[in-house]
């Protein structure tokens, strides 16, 4: 029986593009720092993901089909950001902060805000995020612990309980501008879930459980 083909997404490489052979892919790919290619089955599938970019292949290949295992969650990508809020009641004051996931330097840190939620927050980080790696023209991805918070992201729209007033005043102007953002700004960088139950705490929480 003749060996199955497989095809081969090279994005960061000595040369870009699609390949139907390892031996040459190994060569594009070896001692380059940093560099990202991928295997598929059909020509098609790799077509289609050349077309996108591979943190948004990683993300597809692992989006979750059955039950979480510590087998199929994997490790997490170190070379990424991560971001985390933190909220003194629900509603209570509000802040927020994203750090280098390897390292957890502060990248930046808004607040504290008297009255928000933590879905807010988790919202604010994300798109903060975002505008911080376009600004930097990096397309690492984004580890967040909210589900809610990327739902909220990828929709462009959040759905919130807490009312206006005076007190939030200043961080609806965020949320506002973070919305904004999301609708006349595109971005590569590939949206995470950070899996607590495997990895342990986010890298960017304030460590103020308990």
């Amino acid at each position: 029986m003749a060996k199955k083909v497989k095809y081969y997404v090279v994005w960061e490489g000595k040369q870009k593009g699609v390949f139907d052979s390892w031996a040459a892919v190994e060569d594009l790919v070896k001692g380059v720092e940093g560099a990202k290619y991928k295997a598929y089955d059909t020509l098609s599938e790799a077509e289609k993901a050349f077309k996108g970019n591979y943190w948004q292949a990683v993300q597809k290949a692992t989006a979750p089909t059955k039950p979480l295992s510590a087998k199929s969650v994997g490790s997490p990508l170190m070379n990424s950001i991560a971001v985390d809020a933190a909220c003194a009641g629900n509603p209570g004051v509000l802040e927020y902060q994203g750090v280098e996931t390897a390292t957890k330097r502060v990248l930046f840190s808004m607040g504290p805000f008297p009255e928000g939620t933590v879905n807010i927050g988790e919202f604010l980080a994300i798109v903060h995020g975002l505008s911080f790696l376009k600004k930097y023209q990096s397309d690492l991805p984004i580890y967040s612990d909210s589900k809610t918070a990327i739902s909220w992201v990828k929709k462009k729209a959040i759905k919130t309980t807490l009312e206006r007033n005076e007190k939030n005043k200043a961080l609806f102007e965020l949320v506002d501008r973070a919305l904004a953002w999301l609708q006349n700004n595109t971005y590569s960088n590939a949206i995470l879930k950070w899996e607590t139950e495997f990895w342990g705490e986010n890298p960017a929480d304030y460590g103020r459980k308990g």
